[in-house]
C-alpha cells in the first residue's frame, strides 16, 4: 500500500514532457545556479556515458567533457526543478547504456561513430496529455423533467 502511495508522489514530480536521452548522445545541459539571491543559467556541454531509471521519477544522466585536459563529470536528475533544458546536439551509435570505458580514453580511441537523426524532431519537447483513462470523464449534468400527468 505504501509503495503505490510513494509512486503516486513520485509522478506528481515528474516533468510532463522530457527529451529523449540515450547513451553515446552529445548534449547541451542548461542548470540554474544560485548564487546569493539570484539565480543564473549555466550550460554544461558533454557526451552522455550513463543514464539510469528513465522511467522514474529519479531518472539521471551522467554527462562527461573534458575541461582544460582534465576530465569533468556531472550527474542531472532529469526531473529536477533546477534543470531548465537539454537539448540533444549529436547522436553516435554505441551498444552499451554505460560507457564507462571511454574515461581511459583520450584523442580519437574516444571518438564515437556519429549517427544522422532529425535534431529539430528530437529536441521538439510537446507536453503529454493525460490519457482518457487518468482524467476523470466529466458528463454533463442533465436536468430531469418532470412527469407530465396526462389526465
Amino acid at each position: 500500500m505504501s509503495f503505490s502511495i510513494l509512486k503516486k508522489i513520485g509522478d506528481e514530480q515528474k516533468k510532463k514532457a522530457v527529451v529523449d536521452v540515450r547513451s553515446g548522445d552529445t548534449v547541451k545541459v542548461t542548470q540554474k545556479i544560485k548564487e546569493g539571491e539570484k539565480f543564473r543559467l549555466q550550460v554544461f556541454e558533454g557526451v552522455v556515458i550513463r543514464t539510469d531509471r528513465k522511467d522514474s521519477h529519479t531518472a539521471r544522466i551522467t554527462v562527461r567533457k573534458i575541461a582544460s585536459g582534465v576530465g569533468v563529470e556531472k550527474s542531472f536528475l532529469i526531473h529536477s526543478p533546477l534543470i531548465e533544458k537539454i537539448e540533444i546536439v549529436k547522436r553516435a551509435k554505441v551498444r552499451r547504456k554505460n560507457l564507462s570505458y571511454l574515461r581511459e580514453r583520450s584523442g580519437k580511441s574516444a571518438r564515437l561513430t556519429a549517427k544522422n537523426f532529425d535534431r529539430t524532431a528530437v529536441n521538439d519537447v510537446t507536453v503529454v496529455e493525460e490519457t482518457p483513462a487518468e482524467k476523470p470523464e466529466e458528463t454533463p449534468a442533465t436536468e430531469e423533467k418532470p412527469a407530465e400527468a396526462t389526465a
